[in-house]
């Protein structure tokens, strides 16, 4: 008799969670569904078994879906993407209005901002305050530079007036910018199709023209910012705690003569290495990033006691010419950009790798430090160093593993999703 109501019970919960069709939403593969149920937030449009979609979505396509499995049982809310080839990007594990998302993002962004409040000091006023996926808050980046706020809102649900009134009322209470402005990343905005962002700032503290420009501090160093140039949001914040690793690794092994920073952008890495060595090179090909970089070397001159001196030029075709010629580095610093971003790119990435850090260790002086990143998030830390192996092999020279590191705490990574762990950085001795 028990068995039999238990039975019972267990036949009612399933029945319960049968929802009633929605007059619209997505039903998603099995596959899906499944990655879905583990914390995982994306569903491909390869797997989106079937749309049904408000009258009108051709023209003006819904914010948000609800999504099911294929029995027709629930499992959330998503942020839709028809251009996209992440479809879905889910929100909630439930079924939720525009006005519940609009609360949960905000209150969403406003924890995340708290859990960053404690990195900002004196030192570093900059930081990421929102991760996307890693804060629950699929599409959505915001960086902090001194007094300016950049935002990007990287998915078509997105882009809605009350998603950029949330965003601001939340960053404008808990930092206290004095502007705030949308940038969209160019890649990602023509992947989504996404409309050009308002051309003025979304919001500016007191009358007359928004803040553009400023100046901001990672470990004590000042870094000039422009809302209106630059890479990703404009520098790279997830290097903070690397540029100081590769400072301290380079004093504590006595490498303190010449160091080179390869792909230097605006010279993170150069300038840290500036406080403890004797001469410094940045390498780059954006004369634009090195005109900065030469702009934030000015306003840390009297904190430096290296001469720096930067070199613009493709880096594979600098480090073949100098390897060759035999010139030698203490410590050599390599920083490129994302080499493989598809899964089909990565096998000629890893041959990129290899060639960097094959010239690199042909450079290195014995006992000299080699940082060696990537922020490729389709190439793992076993190809990474599988990449660096071969090249230590080929340089005959004998590597040894001093650090793995990653993103800094801004840049948390989610275990639940791999793709939040995207830098990699290894700290090595070449004997």
């Amino acid at each position: 008799m028990a068995k039999a109501r238990a039975t019972d019970k267990s036949n009612r919960e399933s029945a319960a969670a049968v929802t009633a069709p929605a007059a619209f939403g997505a039903v998603v593969s099995r596959g899906a569904a499944d990655r879905l149920r583990t914390g995982h937030l994306w569903v491909y449009a390869s797997e989106v078994e079937s749309f049904a979609l408000p009258k009108g979505a051709a023209e003006a396509p819904p914010a948000l879906l609800p999504v099911a499995d294929s029995r027709g049982i629930l499992l959330g809310t998503a942020l839709y993407s028809p251009s996209s080839q992440i479809a879905l990007r889910m929100v909630s594990r439930e079924a939720i209005d525009e006005i519940q998302w609009l609360d949960l993002l905000e209150a969403r962004l406003r924890r995340a901002i708290d859990r960053r409040k404690p990195l900002l000091d004196e030192e570093n006023d900059a930081c990421r305050l929102c991760f996307s996926e890693a804060d629950e808050l699929p599409g959505i980046i915001a960086d902090k530079y001194g007094q300016i706020v950049i935002l990007q809102l990287l998915t078509k649900g997105l882009i809605t007036a009350g998603v950029r009134e949330r965003c601001v009322s939340a960053i404008r209470d808990e930092v206290k910018p004095k502007a705030i402005w949308e940038r969209p990343d160019p890649r990602v905005r023509e992947l989504e199709a996404l409309a050009a962002p308002p051309a003025d700032s979304l919001w500016r503290a007191g009358k007359g023209k928004a803040l553009e420009s400023t100046e901001f501090r990672l470990n004590g160093l000042v870094f000039h910012f422009d809302a209106n140039s630059g890479q990703k949001t404009g520098a790279f914040l997830d290097q903070r705690t690397n540029y100081a690793a590769a400072r301290e690794w380079a004093q504590k092994l006595g490498m303190t003569g010449r160091a080179l920073d390869v792909c230097c952008y605006q010279g993170g890495f150069a300038l840290h290495l500036a406080q403890v060595c004797r001469t410094v090179t940045g390498i780059d090909a954006s004369r634009a990033s090195l005109e900065v970089a030469e702009r934030n070397l000015a306003a840390n001159r009297a904190q430096l006691q290296a001469e720096v001196d930067w070199v613009e030029g493709d880096a594979f075709a600098v480090l073949r010419e100098w390897s060759d010629a035999a010139e030698r580095f203490d410590a050599i610093v390599l920083d490129p950009p994302a080499f493989a971003k598809t899964r089909r790119a990565v096998e000629g990435a890893l041959r990129g790798y290899k060639e960097l850090n094959l010239r690199a260790l042909k450079m290195l002086s014995p006992g000299g430090l080699l940082v060696t990143c990537s922020c490729s998030h389709h190439v793992g830390w076993m190809e990474l160093e599988a990449a660096v192996a071969a090249a230590a092999s080929d340089a005959g020279r004998r590597v040894r593993l001093l650090e793995r590191r990653g993103a800094a705490a801004d840049h948390p990574v989610v275990m639940n999703l791999p793709e939040t762990e995207y830098l990699k950085c290894l700290v090595l001795e070449a004997e």
